[in-house]
């Protein structure tokens, strides 16, 4: 192969265009023109079809990762290893949950959060899948192909501010604020840190997993959005900085305050264990 194509093809923004391209085609291709095609003339009721959708989804989305970068790279596919798949799984979405549930309990603690009622018929499993489905595309996408190439060839600290910046994007979302591009940026940090500590998309997809069901489950908006369905009916009374307003919970100070605590606490114990990479001007 020519030294000069082969540069190019190799070089980190290359990589990351060719795999959003690659990946997110075979995966919106096979969603709308096979999927849904077969599930929706099978089952009727699109509530019921959807989950089967998003489930194959999710697997056509990783293995396509998988293969692509398995050739491309001719390396093993750390990033999707599942050596530690249950205590990455289980612990991140714990956290993820628990995170939330901490600032609802401050909220009820302060007279901000007043529990109505609780009920399963307003949370279909199609809203769950939804975000499933959702929040890998980001973390495979954000953390383990962008952060994973940009920590590689510019070191920790720069992919570290890249993928910051990268999150910001979700201030356009309905409702935001000015408050929320701070929450935006700190999520970009914390998110970030829960990959390079572990080098695998597990900890951060399940940390994202069950912040974003715990939200819905609280019956607060998710990132501006009131129409993930919600199992606790509830009321959110008292100033915006700690309700989060019409952004939801995650836009409150409280919980912002406990996402930038959980990474740095990350920052820490990967700077310890010398998980940093330093930047290599080799490249």
């Amino acid at each position: 192969m020519n030294q000069l194509i082969k540069k190019i093809l190799y070089f980190p923004i290359t990589k990351i265009i060719l795999g959003i391209t690659i990946c997110f085609s075979i995966f919106v291709g096979t969603q709308n023109f096979i999927l849904k095609p077969i599930f929706y003339s099978l089952i009727q009721n699109k509530d019921y079809a959807a989950p089967f959708i998003h489930i194959i989804s999710f697997f056509t989305l990783l293995l396509s990762y998988y293969f692509l970068f398995r050739f491309y790279d001719k390396r093993e596919v750390k990033e999707l290893s599942v050596k530690y798949l249950a205590k990455e799984m289980f612990g991140g979405f714990a956290v993820g949950f628990l995170t939330i549930s901490l600032s609802i309990f401050i909220l009820y603690l302060l007279g901000y959060y007043k529990f109505i009622e609780i009920s399963t018929a307003k949370y279909p499993i199609r809203l769950f899948t939804t975000l499933v489905v959702a929040a890998l595309i980001e973390d495979l996408f954000h953390r383990g192909l962008i952060l994973r190439e940009l920590e590689k060839w510019l070191g920790t600290h720069i992919a570290l501010v890249i993928s910051m910046l990268i999150e910001t994007s979700h201030v356009f979302n309905p409702n935001a604020n000015l408050f929320s591009l701070f929450f935006d940026l700190c999520w970009g940090f914390t998110m970030s840190m829960l990959f390079i500590y572990t080098k695998r998309i597990w900890l951060p997809f399940f940390f994202h997993l069950g912040w974003n069901f715990a939200q819905p489950f609280y019956g607060s908006n998710l990132t501006g959005l009131n129409n993930l369905g919600t199992i606790i009916k509830s009321r959110f009374e008292g100033p915006i900085i700690f309700t989060g307003g019409a952004v939801g919970i995650e836009g409150s100070c409280v919980t912002v305050l406990f996402l930038l605590l959980i990474g740095i606490f990350l920052y820490y114990r990967a700077n310890k264990e010398g998980k940093i990479i330093k930047k290599n001007y080799k490249k």
